[in-house]
């Protein structure tokens, strides 16, 4: 059962402060494509960004997603999940461990741990996560973010955001 089942919505509306269309994203979620839906969430966010060219967020880039966008990709991964996925769910987890706003690889390491993007001590390759309905809660989205190279503070910017 999901602990929270008021955060599901029938049908999440698509909005976009900045005018991205999100409904390749809702199909490929109502088809259970996981790893699809994890690569066009990263595709999406570049867009809401600007970052399209650079092809990456930096923490300045994650701090000014606007709120809309976020909560639109956010609600479309809760719904389709069951309540398993998506950043309010990673941000639940994060804050039930006692995250920050400050980075500290010791904490990066237990929260990936916790959702499963670590096993036996060891950072998962992205071909290596599970992409399927069983996978561990909190376990995506993932895509473009690794804990092991540095991009774990990038991650904590979006996960300690308050509008989550």
């Amino acid at each position: 059962a999901h602990p929270n089942p008021t955060s599901i919505e029938p049908d999440v509306p698509l909005k976009s402060e900045r005018g991205v269309d999100f409904t390749k994203l809702r199909n490929l979620f109502a088809a259970k494509k996981w790893q699809e839906a994890d690569e066009e969430t990263e595709r999406v966010m570049l867009k809401v960004a600007g970052r399209e060219k650079e092809g990456w967020l930096d923490r300045k880039s994650i701090e000014k997603l606007p709120c809309e966008d976020l909560r639109t990709i956010d609600k479309l991964w809760v719904q389709y999940s069951d309540g398993r996925f998506g950043f309010s769910v990673q941000n639940r987890i994060y804050q039930s461990l006692g995250g920050t706003r400050e980075y500290d690889n010791e904490f990066w390491q237990k929260f990936g741990d916790k959702v499963g993007w670590r096993k036996k001590n060891e950072w998962l390759h992205y071909n290596d996560l599970t992409f399927a309905d069983r996978a561990p809660e909190g376990h995506l989205p993932r895509r473009g973010r690794s804990g092991s190279d540095g991009e774990g503070g990038l991650v904590v910017s979006l996960l300690s955001r308050g509008d989550l």
